[in-house]
């Protein structure tokens, strides 16, 4: 059983989304940064659907009231194991009473980037056990439904952990590592306000009806996260995208990683959260392997968006799912009994 002491910000119970029912209004949701949870329920024996904790911007307490494993996806975030530090991509035995914390570090001023990427995410062996619902354990925040009472977690919560004897992980044995995804050339967000995360793009349906300005601009110009982002859209701002003609357009499906430009002219990168349909024009798509990288970037980051084939995409999705299964591979191979330790 897990006992949340503190939610912080926003946490709640999410597995890989709940997919193929966008004709029914329901969008995928799910884990953001599905990298860093598949990664993380990997690490503790559990397939990559297993449901876990996402957490953001930290600031979160949890007790964990029997012995378990877990793991956190994502960047360093100044956790701590019953005051000890732990780091992100690293599997833990766990004992009964012990209290995990992540209490990130706030910037040294305003105009500075927070020092740490959005989100964190909690896998526990055997994972967070709620009903499924749809064919998913995640919460539907906008509609109610799913994880934990269909809401964000609350301080004083009970979560159910799954059975893990039917995990590879045990709750005995060493902790052990890998190394971060971040080594394919995230820039960390610190004291640096200059740094920023490029995103790779297919052009979308309607690029061509933009003005050839507003093309260029989309790739050259760097683009800021505004506040006004969250689960169902990071909002940017930056050069005005114009298109040649402002004819009016039916709605149609849209999906996570489309970017909407409305009349503003200030796009819109839909995340899982979004509706499933929409009427303005998709300028562009992020390919869904780079998706990850933009749930951590934090607010007032910068964005650079760099043009993409079909065939760049395939492989990036190829690359990631090659970096999983090493993780599998490692796991499965691995002596329980023997301190085998993968550093970082």
């Amino acid at each position: 059983m897990i006992e949340v002491i503190q939610p912080g910000l926003l946490a709640s119970v999410q597995d890989l989304g709940r997919h193929g029912h966008c004709r029914l209004g329901i969008n995928p949701g799910g884990a953001l940064n599905t990298l860093a949870l598949s990664m993380a329920n990997l690490l503790v024996g559990n397939p990559v659907d297993a449901a876990g904790i996402e957490i953001t911007m930290g600031a979160c307490e949890i007790r964990f009231t029997a012995d378990t494993r877990i793991a956190l996806g994502g960047d360093d975030i100044g956790a701590t194991l019953d005051g000890k530090p732990i780091a992100a991509c690293w599997s833990i035995p766990v004992r009964a009473g012990s209290t995990l914390k992540l209490v990130p570090a706030l910037p040294d001023s305003p105009s500075q980037l927070p020092r740490h990427s959005m989100r964190t995410y909690l896998a526990v062996a055997g994972g967070i056990d709620v009903p499924v619902m749809l064919g998913s354990r995640s919460t539907d925040l906008k509609a109610g439904f799913g994880g934990h009472r269909g809401r964000a977690l609350r301080k004083g919560d009970r979560l159910a952990i799954g059975d893990a004897r039917q995990a590879r992980a045990t709750v005995v044995g060493p902790a052990f590592g890998v190394r971060s995804p971040h080594w394919r050339g995230v820039a960390l967000y610190d004291d640096d306000s200059s740094r920023h995360v490029t995103l790779r793009v297919l052009p979308g349906p309607e690029f061509q009806q933009f003005t050839n300005a507003s093309k260029d601009a989309l790739w050259r110009h760097a683009w800021r996260i505004t506040p006004n982002s969250n689960r169902m859209g990071y909002r940017l701002e930056g050069t005005e995208l114009k298109r040649k003609h402002g004819r009016d357009m039916l709605s149609h499906g849209v999906v996570p990683g489309v970017i909407q430009v409305p009349p503003s002219g200030q796009p819109i990168i839909l995340m899982g959260d979004a509706q499933t349909t929409g009427g303005y024009p998709k300028i562009g798509v992020v390919i869904g392997a780079d998706l990850w990288k933009l749930a951590q970037a934090p607010l007032n980051a910068t964005l650079r968006l760099e043009l993409c084939d079909m065939q760049g995409a395939l492989a990036a999705r190829e690359e990631q799912q090659r970096y999983l299964d090493s993780i599998r591979d490692a796991v499965a191979a691995l002596d329980w009994s023997r301190a085998m330790l993968y550093r970082k």
